[in-house]
């Protein structure tokens, strides 16, 4: 459960404070621009938080390495695995003391170009949302002070923090170096990709899925459009007639938003089961039959999903979810996998 303490509020303002002493530092030459698939647009990135070479190498070191939590027993890398696109195989990772968390990691391919994070989309950038697992209990449970206290006190991660920051470990460091280390996960070299660049084809399967999932008959582009293959806004998608987690409504109160949640990037679906919020779907087989036939009714469902509750429904046969199945699976991007940019350092 996020909570929006006083002590993030004070970190937010260190980390400001800190940021505009950085300001007119010389970013080290890197080119950033190699990471971004041509038929993707360049991210929007402020100057302060651009990715450098020296920024990378010590977010990536911090990514995965167990300093982080209190009791130094999970990293980021615990929760999002660089072999399932950097998400979890379960519905709901462990934190210290084998703490159970309270949604499905999402995965953080493309997370550069989210507008907003987290299943309810309560924070902005990246930085602020790396305060999120440090604090919450059933994460790291940990401190961000306490953190650089512990950073200090390793020559390699002061040498690092230098190269990167001119300063030695301190909050700032820690958020703007993973920051810089995530913003460089970016898929898209997919058979999908390839397809669209006109360096490969489909198989006759997969072009029907694709036809299918464009089409106005399952409208499944109208959420899952784009590049990202999401809309980026927040939908009930008919999971349950009553939810126990509100949603979207946690954050904002707002009745209209409740049991929404943020809709995910289809990219590297294949492998970041289990689905939705709560991990309730194992397979993507099972996702296809919820919507083809398994919409709760609820006030908030969105508006498209409420043509499913109607007797007619999509009324997918078995090749048609076998169709939609095949295309799915060529949003898979296996060069960014085996990516060594994206590994744990030795």
């Amino acid at each position: 459960m996020v909570r929006f303490s006083l002590n993030i509020v004070m970190i937010l303002a260190l980390l400001t404070a800190v940021s505009a002493c950085h300001k007119d530092d010389p970013a080290v030459a890197f080119a950033y621009q190699n990471f971004i698939p041509s038929h993707f647009p360049i991210p929007d990135i402020d100057i302060d938080s651009f990715p450098t070479e020296q920024k990378i190498l010590l977010g990536r070191k911090l990514f995965y390495d167990p300093i982080m939590s209190m009791d130094s027993t999970i990293s980021c890398a615990s929760c999002h695995d660089p072999s399932l696109a950097f998400s979890d195989h379960v519905p709901f990772s462990k934190g210290v003391g084998g703490t159970l968390g309270t949604r499905n990691a999402p995965s953080l391919s493309n997370v550069v170009y989210q507008k907003r994070l987290l299943r309810e989309g309560g924070i902005p950038t990246l930085e602020m949302q790396i305060l999120v697992p440090i604090q919450e209990h059933n994460e790291f449970n940990s401190n961000i002070v306490d953190i650089s206290k512990k950073l200090n006190s390793r020559g390699d991660y002061v040498a690092l923090s230098m190269a990167a920051f001119h300063s030695t470990p301190n909050p700032f460091v820690i958020t703007r170096s993973i920051a810089a280390f995530e913003r460089i996960l970016i898929s898209g070299e997919s058979k999908y990709d390839e397809f669209i660049n006109k360096k490969s084809d489909f198989t006759s399967e997969e072009k029907l899925g694709f036809e299918l999932f464009m089409s106005d008959k399952t409208h499944c582009s109208s959420c899952h459009g784009g590049f990202l293959f999401t809309n980026q806004t927040f939908e009930n998608n008919g999971l349950y007639e009553v939810y126990k987690d509100q949603g979207r409504m946690r954050l904002t109160g707002a009745i209209e938003d409740e049991a929404k949640f943020k809709v995910p990037s289809l990219r590297n679906i294949e492998l970041t089961g289990p689905y939705m919020h709560d991990g309730r779907f194992k397979t993507l087989e099972e996702v296809i039959n919820h919507y083809n036939e398994h919409v709760k009714p609820s006030p908030t469902v969105e508006f498209i999903l409420q043509y499913n509750l109607k007797p007619e429904g999509l009324k997918l046969n078995e090749q048609d979810k076998s169709d939609l199945l095949a295309f799915l699976k060529t949003l898979t991007d296996q060069s960014y996998i085996n990516n060594t940019n994206y590994s744990k350092p030795n």
